[in-house]
C-alpha cells in the first residue's frame, strides 16, 4: 500500500483527540466508559474531548450524559444529540462536524472496547505515521469474549466473505474501534454512501482505494454487560446488501 505518512510528533505538542461516542440506550454503560476515558487521557497527558451523540434514547441516556458533563466540564464532554435513531454512519458524520481534535477516535459506548487499547493506538499512529489505526479481533492477541456461537459465526462469516470479495488489506472490517487523522476521516466520510453497519467496512475499503496507510492493533472485544445488542436480522440483511453494493462499485 502506498504511503501517505505525515510528520511524526511528540506527545503534548498541540495534538488533540476527539472521541466520538454514538449512544442508544446506554445509560448504564456511559458513566463507566466516560470515566475510563477521562482517567486514561488524564494520566497520558493527551488533550482530549468526548463527543456523545445520542439518538433519542428512551432510557434516559442523554440525561445521564448531561450529568457527566456537569461533573467533567463542557470542555471535555460535548453533547451533540439527535432526535431519533438515524444509524451509526450518520452518527459519525454528525459527530465529526463538531470535533476539534486533529485525531478522531471512534468506539462503542457499551464497554466492548477496552480503553487500555487506546495508548497503543495513539503511539502506533504517531510512530508509524499511519493515516488510521484499526483494532482487530482476528490477529495477534486479539479475540472475542462473551459471544455465543451464533454471534461468532456471523462475525467470522462476514469478515471472511468481505475478505474474499473486497480484499481490503485489513483483517477486521466490521470492528468499530479505530483512530483516524481527522482530515483522513473527513475525506473518507465524504465518499462513503453506507449509513448502517456497512459503514465501518466501507471506510476501510475507501481508505485502501485512496492509498491511505492502515495500521492494526490486536484488541480484546468483550460482549456488553448491560443492555441488548443492536445486531438483529434487519442489520444482517442490510450488511449483505451493502457488501454486494461495495463489491459491484469498488
Amino acid at each position: 500500500m502506498a504511503s501517505r505518512k505525515g510528520s511524526q510528533q511528540s506527545r503534548g505538542d498541540g495534538d488533540k483527540y476527539s472521541v466520538l461516542l454514538p449512544t442508544y440506550n446506554e445509560r448504564e454503560n456511559l458513566p463507566l466508559i466516560v470515566w475510563l476515558l477521562v482517567k486514561y487521557f488524564g494520566e497520558s497527558g493527551y488533550e482530549y474531548e468526548i463527543i456523545v451523540i445520542d439518538d433519542g434514547s428512551p432510557d434516559g441516556t442523554l440525561e445521564v450524559a448531561e450529568q457527566l458533563q456537569k461533573i467533567y466540564g463542557e470542555d471535555k464532554i460535548l453533547l451533540r444529540p439527535r432526535a431519533k435513531k438515524l444509524g451509526l454512519g450518520t452518527a459519525y458524520i454528525h459527530g465529526i462536524k463538531h470535533a476539534r481534535g486533529n485525531y478522531v477516535f471512534i468506539m462503542d459506548a457499551d464497554l466492548s472496547h477496552h480503553v487500555s487499547g487506546s495508548p497503543v493506538s495513539l503511539d502506533n499512529t504517531r510512530e508509524g505515521g499511519y493515516d488510521l489505526v484499526s483494532g482487530t479481533r482476528y490477529r495477534g492477541d486479539g479475540g472475542v469474549y462473551g459471544w455465543d456461537l451464533r454471534r461468532k459465526l456471523i462475525s467470522r462469516g462476514a469478515n471472511y466473505v468481505t475478505q474474499v470479495l473486497l480484499r481490503p488489506g485489513a483483517s477486521d472490517l466490521t470492528g468499530s474501534f479505530r483512530l483516524y487523522k481527522k482530515e483522513v476521516l473527513e475525506s473518507l466520510v465524504e465518499r462513503c454512501v453506507s449509513r448502517g453497519y456497512v459503514f465501518q467496512m466501507e471506510m476501510i475499503v475507501r481508505a485502501r482505494q485512496l492509498n491511505y496507510t492502515i495500521g492494526e492493533v490486536p484488541i480484546s472485544f468483550v460482549d456488553r454487560v448491560y443492555g441488548e445488542s443492536k445486531l438483529g436480522g434487519n442489520e444482517i440483511v442490510s450488511f449483505l446488501k451493502g457488501l454486494l453494493t461495495l463489491f459491484a462499485t469498488t
